[in-house]
């Protein structure tokens, strides 16, 4: 079986349980995937000079074990609760765990050969992160991490094999390669959230295990595909295996599960690794002698198949003098805006409340009916606002300017939704057509919409838009045969609604068809919650 996140541990204290077991699994994991988060920089001033890095506050852990030597210690509470073939993923809170008590295990975990380390873009990350345990007196800091596989180069290299060209230059987000490669979505909404706030969310720290345990996911499908290919002639695409998906899809898309996860790894630890058995693993790595501790190392050296894989495709990060010292910029001045223009703009920049009236408003010659344009920071909010009925739009490509949002919510006569602030100083080129959302996850930027601009929301109005294109219903549903002849040659209807009598309903604008099954009335129940229609 595939590596599945059976293991989620929150590590804030070297006399912890899961301490323990964080020291004793890099002593025998095979694969390390590494992730970091800390409080983003806004600066909405341009020639502001950073002088020093923003300090790591979160690191992610997500440990493979090597196959053969993963024995759990003998005193574990429930040795069947986990798999030998699992992952381990912990989360490091850098603001609680001296520094000093895990710099030694970090440093030789870096530079261990027989560790595979995966990571995402991660030499920004290491920056910051050797810079973070510099300044907690942990000199000289972090230097190298090898051996090392960028996942961005195994995403090019199954790009290119499977298309027959050379990968795009356009950089591809972890989210867009985890649905490309993996089938599963991966929500980024929690990136830019304040990581340095204590207590974290769940759902951060869900967001955070999953970031790094789906790196392992990937390779674990490159290494196969690696494979199948040494055996099989003319392997031009990546094998769909519907077993290594389990892993992500149990954590990213099934609130139960990841409730359950949550509940016995962050409330119920002591459950997992007795405290007697913490104990005499910690013996080897006390927070006192923890700087020049050796792993110890239990585990074999990489096996032939991932050698030949690093020897292809493997790299190193390697930290230069250079690398430590926070760049200034170098882009010219902006250009400057008159005084009274500049004053207008730093008091929009400071408003929090929509001043209105919208576009749509009656007073304004509109027809009352709201409409909204999400950019890409919100899209997410987009698909909820159609599920309750909402006009809900997107830009028209991919990365717009923001010449082409001004102009589509002008020609339109929407309300820009978005999340950057850089945004509202164009508020005097369309006043009261731009708003900033404030909230994070996407059932609370539904309802602060609902409530900042008062919206009538019905229980007859959810489920009324096409989610995928954002048109309308026809006026009436279709029966069973109409579905059927209306799909033709462009959607299948599963064999088993034939017999349900259901109804079915067509949009007018891409024809996608939909009909009241049980997806539909579980969507139904959850906005009727969301929105308090019961209230």
């Amino acid at each position: 079986m595939y590596p599945t996140p059976q293991s989620i541990h929150w590590v804030s204290g070297t006399d912890s349980p899961e301490f323990a077991l964080l020291s004793w699994a890099l002593t025998r994991s095979s694969r390390v995937a590494l992730d970091a988060e800390w409080k983003p920089i806004r600066s909405h001033n341009h020639q502001t000079r950073i002088t020093a890095f923003p300090a790591v506050s979160l690191l992610q852990l997500a440990c493979r074990l090597c196959p053969g030597l993963a024995e759990f210690p003998p005193d574990l509470a429930d040795p069947t609760h986990f798999d030998h073939n699992e992952s381990l993923v912990f989360l490091v809170d850098l603001q609680s765990v001296p520094l000093n008590s895990v710099y030694g295990l970090l440093r030789e975990m870096f530079v261990c050969p027989d560790i595979l380390k995966l990571g995402f873009r991660f030499k920004q990350d290491f920056v910051y992160l050797s810079s973070t345990f510099c300044s907690q007196g942990c000199d000289p800091g972090f230097d190298r991490v090898e051996p090392f596989l960028d996942i961005t180069s195994i995403y090019n290299l199954l790009q290119q094999k499977q298309l027959g060209r050379k990968a795009s230059k356009e950089s591809k987000s972890l989210a867009t390669i985890c649905q490309e490669l993996l089938g599963v979505s991966l929500s980024k909404e929690l990136q830019c959230s304040d990581w340095s706030r204590r207590p974290l969310t769940e759902q951060q720290k869900t967001y955070a295990a999953a970031d790094a345990h789906c790196l392992l996911e990937i390779f674990v499908l490159f290494q196969v595909w690696i494979d199948k290919g040494n055996s099989e002639h003319n392997v031009d695409q990546p094998p769909n295996y519907p077993n290594l998906r389990f892993g992500l899809t149990e954590i990213l898309e099934k609130p139960t599960v990841t409730e359950r996860i949550l509940h016995n790894k962050f409330c119920e630890a002591s459950n997992v690794v007795r405290a007697a058995a913490a104990s005499e693993i910690c013996k080897s790595f006390s927070s006192t002698d923890a700087v020049s501790v050796s792993l110890c190392r239990k585990a074999r050296p990489l096996d032939e198949s991932v050698l030949k894989i690093l020897k292809k495709y493997g790299s190193k990060i390697v930290l230069q003098e250079s690398d430590r010292k926070p760049r200034t910029s170098r882009k010219k001045s902006r250009k400057q805006f008159p005084l009274s223009l500049a004053s207008k703009v730093k008091h929009l920049d400071m408003i929090d409340d929509w001043q209105g009236p919208p576009p749509w408003a009656l007073s304004l010659g509109g027809n009352g009916c709201p409409k909204f344009l999400c950019d890409v920071m919100v899209e997410g909010l987009a698909k909820h606002l159609r599920c309750v009925g909402i006009d809900a739009a997107v830009p028209y490509s991919k990365k717009p300017e923001s010449r082409e949002l001004i102009d589509q919510i002008q020609r339109e006569k929407r309300v820009l939704l978005t999340r950057d602030a850089k945004l509202l100083r164009h508020d005097y080129l369309v006043e009261n057509q731009i708003y900033r959302i404030k909230s994070l996850l996407k059932n609370e930027q539904l309802l602060e919409v609902i409530e900042t601009f008062q919206l009538k929301i019905s229980e007859d109005q959810l489920m009324s838009r096409c989610t995928k294109c954002n048109g309308r219903f026809i006026q009436r549903p279709l029966t069973t045969e109409e579905a059927v002849e209306a799909a033709k040659g462009f959607q299948k209807i599963p064999d088993c609604l034939f017999n349900k009598n259901l109804e079915f309903w067509q949009c007018m604008d891409c024809n996608q068809l939909y009909w009241e099954g049980t997806q539909y009335h579980n969507a139904v129940q959850k906005f009727i919650i969301v929105c308090k229609l019961n209230d």
